[in-house]
Order: structure tokens, then sequence, then C-alpha cells
């Protein structure tokens, strides 16, 4: 028995090979923690089942407020990456809409008419009637004879007329696109700063957070399994004890 007697690094105390694990079988990161505590430390060394505990619950609550704090480094840049763009998403449709003028009104619901088939089929119906009347002096009515001087009058002062007015709406249309361009930038800008954040997090979640809860996992089936073998022990010793108890009661016995 005094052959499988060891010292414990920490207290240098006498341990069991079976109570006590060596340094090289322990992970880098515990194994680390210890020698930076005790730099004379060998991987030889072994270190005994309590103050190995002791060291283990020191690196989880290590890695778990590491975690925490990437956690909140990652939170507080995404809150402050959309803090920083004060712009206000608006709906463009709406804006303008309610900023609307009477003439502007006027100038939609012309080019609106003047862009579709019902005006051309109107103006198409006019011109042919017009050309009808006055070339064939239908109803004795003789304004504009051939070749319809006054008729290309009429068709110049239209056009001069409607081309600015149609210009005019298209310059909201333009505005409008502007607009919703200006919107879509904005837009795309805060989804790429969320975007970049949460693969940030994705990231650290698989990288860090997943490697270290089931290093965790791990940690708690090991103790769960030191403090089995420590309650058989006490078991064990409890059990000789009640037996020895009960041998030198009876020695008592016998004597007597």
């Amino acid at each position: 028995m005094a052959e499988n007697q060891i010292k414990c690094l920490v207290d240098g105390a006498p341990v069991s090979l079976e109570t006590s694990l060596q340094l090289s079988e322990l992970e880098v990161g515990l194994r680390n923690r210890i020698k930076r505590d005790y730099p004379q430390g060998k991987v030889t060394d072994y270190i005994c089942g309590h103050h190995l505990l002791k060291y283990r619950l020191e690196h989880v609550d290590a890695m778990i407020n590491a975690d925490l704090k990437q956690t909140k480094k990652i939170n507080h840049k995404l809150t402050k990456a959309l803090q920083s763009d004060d712009y206000d998403i608006i709906d463009v449709n709406d804006s303008l809409k309610e900023s609307l003028t009477f003439g502007q009104k006027v100038s939609d619901d012309v080019a609106r008419f003047g862009g579709s088939w019902g005006f051309i089929f109107v103006f198409m119906f006019v011109l042919i009637g017009w050309m009808i009347v006055n070339g064939l002096h239908l109803f004795g009515v003789n304004f504009d004879n051939y070749p319809f001087i006054l008729l290309n009058l009429v068709l110049s002062c239209v056009a001069a007329i409607q081309a600015p007015i149609i210009m005019m709406s298209q310059n909201r249309s333009a505005d409008r696109d502007r607009m919703m361009a200006e919107n879509d930038y904005h837009v795309n800008l805060k989804s790429e700063h969320e975007l970049r954040l949460l693969h940030a997090k994705v990231d650290h979640l698989a990288q860090n957070q997943v490697p270290h809860t089931m290093e965790i996992e791990r940690f708690q089936l090991e103790i769960l399994g030191e403090i089995r073998q420590e309650l058989a022990e006490l078991r064990e010793a409890k059990a000789a004890a009640s037996t020895e108890r009960r041998e030198s009661h009876h020695e008592n016995v016998d004597n007597r």
C-alpha cells in the first residue's frame, strides 16, 4: 500500500492512485490553470480529487464568464449599430400622397390618361371626325378646309400643353424613385449590420459556447463519477467499521 502512496501537488498530502490524477491526464486549460498557481508543478505530478474538483469548478466558471462577456460584447455592437443610423424608414407612397398639391394631382391624372389606350382612341376619333366633317362639308360645316391648318394648330397647342404637364408628373416619379432608393439603401445597410453581427453570434455559438457546454457536461459527469466513488468508499469504510465493532464486541463477550 505504501508503494501506491503519492503526494498531492497542492498541499503535499499523501494520496492514493485511485483518488488522484496525473497532470498529463488533464485538459490543457485545466492543467494550465493549476500550473499558474503552482509553476513548479510537472506533468508527472499528481493532484487529489478534492483539489481537482475546485480547479474544475473554477475552469467551468471561467468558461461561462468568457462566453457571457463575448455575448454581451456582440449584443452591445448590435445595439450600437442599430442606434448609429437615426434615419427613419418611411412609406414613400404615403409620404408623397400627403404632400400632393392640386397641380400635382392634375399632372398625375393628365399623365395617366395621356399614356393610356383610351386617350389614343379618343384622339383618333376626334382627328378622323374633324377631317371627315371638314373634308366632306357635312351639315354645312366648313371651318377648316384641307390641308386642315386649324387642326395642326390645335394639335400643336395640345402637345405644347401636355408635354410640360407630363414632365411634372415624371419629376414626381423621379422624386419617388429617389426616396425609394434612399430607403432601400438604409434598409440594406441596417440589414448588413444585423447579418454581420448575427454571423458573429452564430460563429461564437458554434466555436465557443457549444464546445464549452459539452466540456462542462463532461466535467459534470466526471464530478458525479467521483462523488459516487467517494460515496462507495464511505459505505465500504462504514461497513468495515461496523464489522470491526461487531467483531470487537464478540471478542469482549467471549473474554467474559
